[in-house]
This record gives C-alpha cells, structure tokens and sequence, in this order.
C-alpha cells in the first residue's frame, strides 16, 4: 500500500483506481499546503515593507484654549500643512493646558501626572510647545513626559527666549515681532498726527508686548507723542476714546486682561474699540483685520503655524536635520478696504505689494456673470420681441393687403354676378319706364283737351313719381352691389339685411322661374359687419342655388331662406331643391376653382367663405336632402349683454 503523501506517478500504475476517500485526503493535503505558502509570502512582504508607512504621532500642548483666535489660526495652518506635505498617516492630540488661569505648581503637577498617564502607551514622535507657558511646561516635564522625543516650541521671540540652554531635542520657530513699520505706516498715511495713543491688557503676556513696543517706538518720541492705556478697565477706556481729538492715532497691541483684572478674548477688545474710536485704529496682529482696525504690518500667526509644521515634519522625515532655532519675519502688510473708506484713505497712498480684505467691488464686478446672464436675457428678449413685432407688422400688412385683394376678387365677382341679373334688372327697371311712357302719353292727351281733367292728370303725376322712385331704387341697389368700398364694420341688422338682399334678387327668381321664401326670425340679429359683403355672400348663394336648380321641374325650384338666433350667433340657412353635393366633395367646395358649373371659375364660394371668416363667423355646407349652407355670424356684444 501506497504510504500517504508519497507521489502520485508511482501509485498510478500499481493501482490503476483511487477510491474517493484517498482521493479527498489528498486534495486537503495540496490545500494546507497552498495556505502555508500564501501566508509565508504575505509575512516576508510585510516584514520588508518600509518603516514609513507606519502612522505618526504629534501632540500640541497649547498654553491656552484651543478655540481662542490666534491659536486656532495656528493651529489650523499647522494642521493643513502637516497632512498636505505629508506622504505618511498623521495622528494629531491636542492638549489645552489653559496655564493662564490655572498656573499653580501644584496644578502643573497634577497636569504631568495626567498626561504621562494618557501617553504611557502612546510612542509620540514629535511634541509641539505653543507659546511660552507650554514651552516652560515642556522644559521642565518634557524628559518625564516624552523621554527621547523631539520637541518643536512656537510663539516665542528671541527676547521671551532670552538666554536659555537648549537641550539637543529641542527646535523652535522664533516670532519676529515688529511693531515700527506699523507705525511708519501709520505716519504715511496720517503725516498730520501729533500723538499715538497705545493700547494694552495688564496679562503678564500683554505687558511683555507692550515691553518691545516701546522700545521700538523710542526712535519716534522726539516727532510725537506716546500715550500708553493699559491700566484702565474697558468700561473706564471706551468713553476715553470717545473723545480722541482730530489729530490722534490708536495702536492696540494685545488686551488679554484689563485694568481691572477682567478677562477677554484680544480681538472681542478690538471690536468694542473701534466702534467707539474717534479717530482710526491700527493693530499688529493679522487676526485683527476684519475686527475693525484699518491694517498694519501685521504678523501672521498662521503662517508661523505653518512654519512650525514644516519644522515638525523635517524632524519626522530625517531626510534633513532643522536649524536648532528658526526666526524669519511673517509681517504682511495688510488692510481692510471697509474702514479705509470710513476713514477716507485712498487705495493710491497705500505703499506698493499691499493686500486689501474685504474689497467691496462695483456692482457690475461683484456680480459680473449675473449681469452678463441678465443683459443676454434681456437682449434675446428685445431680439424676440423685435422679431415679434416685425412678424406682426409683417402679419398686419399681409391682411391689409390680403383684404385688399379680397376686396377687389369680391368687386370682381359682384360685376361677374351683375351680369348675371342684367336681365333681370333690365326687366325690373324697364317695367317703371315703360308705365312712366304710358302715364305720360295718357297726361298728353289729357292736357291736348279742351277740358283736361286735374284730379286724373293729379293721379298720373303721382304714378310718374312712384315709377320713378321704383326705378331709381333699383338703380341704386346695383351702384351698391358695384361700387369698390373699403372694408367697414358697422351695427345691422341680419333680418334687414337678408330682406333687402331678397328683394334685389325677386326680379332674377321671377325669370328663373324659382321662388323665393323667406322665413325671417321674429326678433332682430344685431351684428357687427360690411353691409356690402355680407350682402354679396347672400347673392353668391342664392344665385348659386338658382343655377344648381336649373334642371329641377319649375314646381320644385324653392329656394328657402331662413334666419335664427343660436346661442350667441346670428344664423342664416339657405337650402334648394337642388341635386345636391357629392359627399366628397363637401370640405372642397369652398376651395378656389372647385365647380360644378361648366363655365364657372370656382371663386363665388371661396369669396364667400373668406368674407364670413374675416366677420369671424362660420360658413358649412351639408346635403339635407338637396344643398344646405348654413353661416353663422357672433352677436354684437351689446346685443348679447342686453
């Protein structure tokens, strides 16, 4: 028997079949040995990894509240600039040892004690000292603490640093404060001041400040004069300022502590201060700007953070080993565009390289893109409302002319259909004249008696005058259907209207051998229209009607003329006994050049048709049997409200 874990190429051909079990347990076999392998490649990879992958570890000791202005721009830029230039995974701890309100030995005691406790366990790589408190702090309980590590300290002068012994551990970035070139700006801009007017706190570390600003402004007491406010509380100093006269100029330097012994935050002081000056405010801190001071030079403490920082990280690197101490001037000279213009300092007087906050620029810079969004809405606008109104004028003309033409086709077609009843009108009028000859002849004879009778020849003369009348109606009546008139809208009547229209046409109905009944609506049909065209539209029907009968027996040649009131139109139906129209041919009848009639030209109802739209009424036509057409023309609006 095979013995396990012997190859598998000598028992293949001793033992040409495995059972299923030996089979399984070798499968196992190859897997553990697989995992053994994975696992001893994955340890060699990670043993050789380098060292720097591994997170480090900085703490900042704070001698104050972390959420105090200046430390937390300093400890902002700090941070940013760490993580930013860092190719390693930082850890940052924060400690705020607030020393300035609990200084006590005992307390610093008891603060060691906890934090060697909360670090015990902790390999920190670098410890950050900011400001003097800390770095005393870290000098006297550092090796305790962090046995070993870097230390970086910040927010120290070489004045406050004085002539300490540095262990080899220790690095720091020097704060180089200048408070001269404040004021040379301060008599650039104001070469009339007489007098400065120096504010300060009563802090241990506001009197250090107030310290090295009287010894840089030494060189300036034989051009004026110093005044120094430091031991007044803030309710006595407000009033103070109130009353500064014209030729003044206000310093402030730091106020962690009034006259009083009243605690604040510096740029709270700065505030309450420039609201109540009478004259202008500089400062020498960058926090400040915004706070109400014009500017200055000012130093910024965010950029000494972010100098600490590239200190720390060269520590943490190796790749270069730092200068023991570090001291370059971060003064920027600074203003805020809002109290120059409370004060009336122009941007032309500013020295050249000046950084103006808060600069509130014109409308039409502020907000440029609103106003280029808004002048290009407005310009497609005016561009589409010109488009609008030129298609309109466009529009407009079109239907003047397109009236115009209509007008003419219409006065076309009415001497087109006055042909058509030149019998029938030569009849109507010579029946009057012919009766006017024969009055005339009898008044004649009359007259040529020896006795003419008065009363008949009374009763002749009025005949006369009847014919005549008969006939100059009717003559009147066709200067009306021929004469070319603009298109006029006025107030009538539809009833009075289709009678008049009835009556013209008796004559044609007469020869034609057609009768014509009227069935008029009992109440009026006031309508706004053109007499004229509405008076043609009912002549193209009827006489349309006529010829469509021409075949029809004379006993059924009846035109019916009816006129109602639907809701708010006028209606007038015109029907004949006619043959009718073809189903498909009823939306194409009143097409131009669509007729049944051999030498028609298809206008009479195209003609027809237009006019009754330009009325904005409805013209249809139906088979109901024989031929309907039916207009519907709206009701004048005062008729409608009556």
């Amino acid at each position: 028997m095979r013995e396990f874990g012997a190859p598998l190429r000598i028992c293949l051909p001793v033992w040409p079949v495995v059972t299923l079990r030996a089979a399984t347990g070798r499968v196992t076999e190859l897997r553990s040995i697989l995992l053994i392998a994975c696992t001893s490649i994955l340890m060699a990879i990670t043993c050789c990894l380098p060292a720097s992958a591994a997170t480090r570890h900085i703490v900042l000791l704070f001698d104050e509240r972390v959420e105090l202005p200046g430390l937390s721009l300093l400890e902002a830029e700090f941070v940013h600039t760490l993580r930013s230039s860092s190719a390693e995974p930082v850890e940052i701890y924060r400690e705020a040892m607030d020393l300035s309100r609990f200084s006590s030995n005992s307390y610093k005691v008891l603060l060691q004690e906890f934090l060697r406790a909360k670090y015990a366990d902790k390999k920190i790589d670098v410890a950050v000292a900011i400001m003097v408190p800390a770095f005393d702090f870290l000098m006297t309980y550092g090796d305790l603490l962090f046995p070993g590590t870097p230390i970086v300290f910040c927010g120290m002068d070489r004045r406050q640093l004085g002539n300490r012994s540095l262990p080899p551990n220790i690095y720091g970035v020097l704060i180089k404060r200048e408070f001269a070139p404040t004021l040379d700006l301060v008599l650039r801009l104001h070469p009339a001041t007489e007098r400065v007017v120096v504010i300060s706190g009563t802090s241990d570390f506001d009197q250090e400040l107030l310290s090295q600003a009287k010894n840089d402004f030494r060189p300036y007491e034989n051009r004026i004069s110093f005044t120094y406010l430091s031991d007044l509380s803030l309710e006595q100093l407000l009033p103070k300022l109130s009353q500064l006269p014209s030729r003044d100029i206000v310093l402030i330097i730091t106020v962690f502590q009034d006259g009083s012994g009243q605690p604040f935050v510096p740029h709270e002081v700065v505030e309450r201060v420039s609201g109540a000056a009478s004259v202008p405010l500089y400062g020498f801190l960058d926090q400040y700007i915004g706070r109400g001071i014009i500017g200055g030079s000012l130093y910024s403490i965010g950029e000494h953070g972010a100098k600490t920082a590239r200190m720390a990280l060269q520590l943490l690197t190796g790749a270069a080993t730092p200068e023991h101490l570090s001291e370059v001037s971060s003064n920027k000279t600074i203003f805020d565009w809002r109290q120059m213009q409370r004060w009336g300092i122009s941007e032309a007087e500013l020295p050249a390289g000046s950084q103006i906050y808060f600069r509130e620029l014109p409308a039409w810079q502020k907000y440029s893109w609103e106003i280029a969004l808004v002048s290009a809405i407005v310009l497609i606008q005016a561009a589409l409302i010109s488009i609008l109104l030129q298609e309109h004028r466009r529009r407009r003309t079109a239907e003047v002319q397109s009236r115009q033409r209509m007008a003419e086709l219409a006065h076309i077609n009415r001497f087109s259909t006055a042909g058509e009843l030149t019998a029938s009108i030569a009849h109507e009028i010579n029946q009057p004249l012919g009766s006017i000859l024969t009055n005339a002849e009898t008044a004649q004879s009359i007259l040529a008696s020896k006795d003419p009778d008065i009363d008949e020849l009374n009763n002749i003369v009025s005949d006369i005058v009847q014919d005549d009348r008969r006939a100059s109606e009717v003559i009147r009546r066709l200067r009306s259907l021929l004469k070319r008139a603009p298109f006029e809208p006025k107030s009538i009547d539809l009833n009075e209207l289709v009678r008049e229209t009835v009556e013209f046409l008796s004559a044609l109905a007469i020869g034609r051998e057609v009768k014509l009944n009227s069935i008029i609506s009992p109440i009026a049909l006031p309508i706004v229209g053109d007499r004229i065209q509405l008076q043609q539209v009912i002549l193209n029907l009827v006489v349309n009607a006529i010829d469509a009968m021409a075949d029809t027996p004379s006993d059924d040649r009846v035109i019916s003329i009816r006129t109602s009131r639907v809701e708010n139109f006028a209606e007038l139906a015109i029907s004949d006994h006619g043959p009718g129209i073809p189903e498909d041919k009823l939306k194409e009848v009143f097409e131009p050049f669509v007729t049944n009639k051999p030498k028609g030209m298809g206008m009479g109802l195209s003609i027809a048709r237009t006019i009754v739209e330009a009325h904005d009424g409805q013209i249809s036509a139906s088979n109901e049997p024989g031929r309907v057409f039916r207009i519907k023309l709206p009701i004048s609006r005062h008729a409608s409200a009556g």
